[in-house]
């Protein structure tokens, strides 16, 4: 049986899929250009705190979350006419997740490199 790990899957998605960094992500962000998705668990943003601007969406529920039929698209929380912009801790469930999305239709989305720690880095606002 050949199982692939994580790694592997993650370099599969990263091949097919746009990585951007936490400063092209603050542009777009400071721009209005984008949906800044937050893929963490609750735990960790009661831990480390949340990107101001950024929407909640735990990676176990992206594909219910966002949906032409979801709350989030109906009522024009996410605007799927932006940038779809992924984060998590550290990238790699950004990765998997935007290739997720690629699969399911969307265009326009990129996941950040480094993720939270990236951003939190690079001058994004963060909220207890």
């Amino acid at each position: 049986m050949n199982i692939k790990s994580p790694q592997t899957l993650i370099s599969e998605a990263s091949e097919q899929i746009k990585t951007i960094s936490a400063d092209e992500a603050l542009k777009l962000n400071n721009e209005n250009k984008c949906n800044l998705i937050d893929l963490r668990e609750e735990s960790e943003l009661i831990n480390s705190g949340s990107i101001e601007n950024s929407t909640h969406i735990p990676r176990g529920l992206l594909e219910f979350s966002l949906n032409s039929n979801s709350p989030l698209i109906q009522n024009n929380v996410i605007d799927i006419n932006k940038e779809i912009v992924l984060f998590c801790a550290a990238g790699g469930r950004s990765a998997l997740a935007a290739k997720t999305l690629k699969d399911m239709g969307f265009k326009n989305v990129s996941h950040i490199d480094g993720g939270f720690g990236a951003m939190r880095n690079d001058g994004f606002k963060v909220k207890k």
